[in-house]
């Protein structure tokens, strides 16, 4: 199992902030790493072609840049464009983005979200592979081609929680990413729905947790609970918690002392999870306990 951490942009100083942040854990001894696209942050993947192009020696991951607000065409332009800049050290992973979002936030219709994405996927993958699309569809049709010759193809990864979207990870991309996703949850729903649409093609999960490896563990779950209480209350992570009989956030959280945490990141790795993303919370002193803790859980 593969160890990452996730990061975030910030919204003070953001890309030189960021590319310090990630020139940090690059040196720490990460080889990974993962960054959200959050509604109110300046665009990831712009940011991206700033920080790769600066920090050498460490792949990111976007988890996830939701699909709605760009066409599959744009997309493909500027993530081949950040896999250019950075020889091939980008991981897209994309997502769907919430109902209240979508509808309050960008003004537009949540119908049928798993046809939006295997009509994006139709016009998405053919480009990202150098090839010409011609995809029609309901909500959204591609047609045309892209030139930006030497430009890797990056490997697509969807947040995929719910049975139909885990047939479509398995059918069509690399894998799945999760979050708020515990690991009995993993073992007997994520996996196995994955592994059977992918019908023997490789696929991997990798699975995001938040992590506070504290000698405190009572004050850290209170932040916790505070700091991801709206995870609680979105319909597709609460379903998840609810498979995993968590009552919030803060049971999903790996929170204790080195030797607790470091249990319960073995219970992701025999829950057949392909890659574990530690997002350190807490004090800046206990983030860095977390991220040593997660680097010594390497194999």
């Amino acid at each position: 199992m593969r160890i990452s951490v996730l990061t975030f942009l910030g919204n003070r100083d953001p890309v030189n902030g960021y590319v310090e942040r990630l020139r940090q854990v690059r040196d720490e001894g990460f080889t990974r790493a993962w960054t959200s696209q959050l509604p109110q942050d300046p665009d990831l993947l712009t940011t991206l072609a700033v920080a790769l192009r600066e920090v050498e020696g460490i792949e990111v991951g976007t988890g996830v840049l939701p699909i709605q607000v760009q066409h599959p065409m744009a997309l493909a332009q500027r993530a081949l464009t950040v896999n250019l800049i950075s020889g091939g050290r980008l991981l897209l992973g994309l997502g769907l983005s919430h109902q209240i979002v979508v509808e309050n936030v960008w003004g537009m219709s949540w119908e049928r979200p798993v046809r939006r994405m295997r009509e994006f996927l139709d016009g998405l993958l053919p480009l990202l592979a150098g090839d010409a699309a011609d995809a029609t569809g309901e909500f959204t049709s591609t047609r045309g081609r892209l030139v930006i010759h030497d430009a890797p193809t990056p490997p697509v990864y969807i947040a995929a929680l719910g049975p139909q979207m885990l047939r479509l990870a398995g059918r069509r991309t690399a894998g799945t990413m999760t979050w708020m996703t515990g690991p009995r949850t993993l073992a007997e729903h994520t996996g196995p729905g994955l592994r059977e649409a992918a019908d023997g093609r490789p696929v991997e999960v990798i699975a995001a947790l938040p992590i506070c490896v504290t000698d405190d563990a009572a004050a850290a779950r209170a932040q916790a609970a505070e700091n991801f209480e709206t995870y609680g209350k979105l319909p597709s992570y609460r379903a998840m918690l609810d498979r995993e009989g968590w009552a919030g956030p803060e049971d999903a959280a790996l929170i204790g002392t080195e030797s607790e945490v470091a249990g319960r990141v073995e219970e992701m790795r025999a829950a057949g999870v392909a890659e574990f993303v530690g997002s350190p919370f807490g004090p800046s002193e206990l983030q860095a306990r977390s991220r040593a803790l997660l680097l010594s859980c390497r194999p």
